[in-house]
């Protein structure tokens, strides 16, 4: 199945979400790397089975380059682990915390395997779905100095929110016929 199926497979009260998809997979402000490495980053983050398989299947359609998936699979990975870290530092109100040094690996930034500008829509994606203010404003700031403009990075955020939205209908329903 791909995103195709799996908007048709969505149940007619999600037809927001089937219609948001479609829009999202013919977006033409990010470059096709840029938006198929956001779906595949946004879907990777969630982790429903279904939703994994349809945007790697779409991606792979898309020409979505081997390299390129593997680095949108390490933002979700890496930001899995930082969107918790710095959102739970951020919110402490003892600030001690945030002034200590954060002490965990992140060599994949060094060198991503993808264009550092990709690889960061791709973390702002997923930063959007695990609600990590603080690197969101960390990402949007990368962004810009590294030209991208504020609709490429709502781009990015949408396609998050929509993956995140069709990922929770799609457990739900699952779990609803479960039993």
């Amino acid at each position: 199945m791909n995103l195709d199926g799996l908007r048709e497979a969505l149940p007619a009260y999600a037809r927001d979400i089937a219609n948001n998809l479609a829009h999202l997979a013919s977006e033409t402000l990010l470059g096709e790397q840029q938006k198929w490495g956001t779906f595949v980053a946004s879907a990777h983050a969630i982790g429903v089975p279904a939703v994994v398989r349809a945007v790697d299947a779409s991606a792979a359609e898309a020409g979505l380059a081997d390299e390129a998936k593997t680095a949108a699979k390490a933002a979700a990975a890496i930001m899995g682990m930082n969107n918790v870290y710095f959102r739970a530092v951020h919110v402490m109100e003892d600030q001690r915390y945030a002034a200590l040094p954060a002490r965990l690996r992140l060599n994949i930034l060094a060198n991503p395997g993808a264009p550092k500008v990709d690889f960061e829509l791709w973390s702002m994606a997923v930063s959007a779905i695990n609600g990590c203010g603080a690197c969101m404003d960390s990402h949007a700031a990368a962004l810009e100095k590294l030209g991208a403009s504020a609709q490429q990075i709502q781009a990015a955020i949408r396609i998050g929110a929509v993956i995140n939205a069709a990922s929770r209908v799609v457990a739900a329903e699952a779990a609803s016929h479960d039993g």
